[in-house]
């Protein structure tokens, strides 16, 4: 039995999406390889509301994370962690001998304008991380506010992880002036894993030429290079099955269901959910700091996360539990991609009813 996935990610996938997938091979260095991937890209670029060059690669979001921070950090980085992704980039960063300092905020808790400008004024950091949205704690940081402080410091490179959000929460990356925005396909976007993405800036590109060892696989100036001499081409073997699927889902998002009614309905989903969740529990996430793709729900009640995951289970969904150390003490709700609203209130029914049965 296929269980309903409200994880944040993977996701439910439509079957459009999916029989796209399945699209017949084509030789990756033909005409038509490069006009899939100009469509792709151009595409893309709406979702992130960005002039900026568009980069594929066939890895998980976690490959550009790596390749981003290794290729563009000449001097040393701050990576501004609020969960355990904002971990995670720090790891990629000390795994790849790049000096990086890691500035915390509890869990719960979002990354403030403050510290980022306390961090920044030292003049020690050619580049800075920002997780837009933490899938192990629902926080989603204050990008427009965090944005007015970047702006004081032009020559700090901006890396954002916007892994589970973009396509469900609108970020105008040009508008805000991130120099790397990151996400991936199996979240926000609605299609399998195996597929990330990013957008980057000429100026970051540029910045990078001064680091001698950016690896080859995840080295963001040779993607760049090698898409501009060859357009649309890449130097190695690309997804064309995600390319194929991204291509379709991409027309849909764009014409039929439309950003601006994409972001709506990710916001009344999450505003649902926040609202059931303080009426039998509570909300992990700082308010005014809530994820709009998911919802982090604190275990106020001590109940058996585990024992609701397996009721939930049998009853044919895919429940969450906490991140971590987290595990029993909160549960996650995933509200993204192409789930609708009657889909989500019918699974919060049956959350409501499980619940009850092991309160009783």
């Amino acid at each position: 039995m296929h269980k309903k996935l409200f994880i944040p990610g993977p996701v439910d996938v439509r079957p459009e999406v999916l029989k796209a997938m399945g699209t017949p091979m084509i030789g990756h260095r033909t005409k038509d390889a490069t006009e899939l991937q100009k469509s792709v890209s151009q595409k893309l670029q709406k979702v992130f509301h960005t002039e900026n060059p568009i980069l594929l690669s066939t890895t998980s979001g976690t490959g550009l994370m790596e390749g981003s921070i290794r290729s563009l950090t000449a001097k040393r980085a701050v990576v501004f962690s609020v969960g355990a992704f904002g971990d995670r980039w720090a790891e990629l960063s000390e795994s790849n001998n790049v000096p990086t300092d890691l500035v915390r905020s509890e869990w719960g808790q979002p990354t403030t304008p403050e510290m980022v400008d306390k961090y920044l004024s030292t003049g020690k950091y050619d580049v800075f991380t920002i997780t837009h949205n933490e899938t192990s704690t629902s926080v989603m940081n204050p990008m427009e506010a965090i944005a007015e402080v970047k702006a004081k410091y032009p020559d700090v490179l901006w890396l954002v992880d916007s892994v589970s959000a973009m396509g469900g929460a609108k970020l105008e990356v040009d508008k805000l002036g991130i120099d790397v925005c990151i996400t991936s396909t199996q979240k926000a976007l609605g299609l399998p894993p195996g597929m990330s993405i990013c957008s980057v800036t000429t100026k970051a590109l540029k910045h990078g030429e001064q680091v001698k060892y950016r690896g080859s696989y995840l080295d963001l100036l040779q993607l760049y290079e090698y898409v501009e001499k060859k357009p649309y081409q890449y130097p190695s073997t690309p997804s064309l099955s995600h390319m194929f699927a991204l291509d379709y889902q991409l027309n849909y998002i764009l014409n039929e269901e439309g950003l601006e009614n994409r972001y709506s309905r990710h916001l009344k989903m999450a505003e649902i959910t926040r609202a059931w969740a303080k009426k039998h529990f509570d909300t992990f996430a700082a308010e005014g700091y809530q994820s709009v793709t998911l919802t982090n729900v604190a275990n106020t009640k001590g109940i058996s996360v585990k024992d609701l995951i397996a009721r939930v289970g049998e009853r044919g969904y895919l429940l969450a539990n906490g991140y971590g150390d987290m595990k029993e003490k909160t549960f996650r709700i995933a509200h993204m991609a192409d789930t609708t609203i009657e889909e989500l209130q019918e699974y919060l029914m049956v959350l409501e009813e499980e619940i009850a049965k092991l309160k009783s």
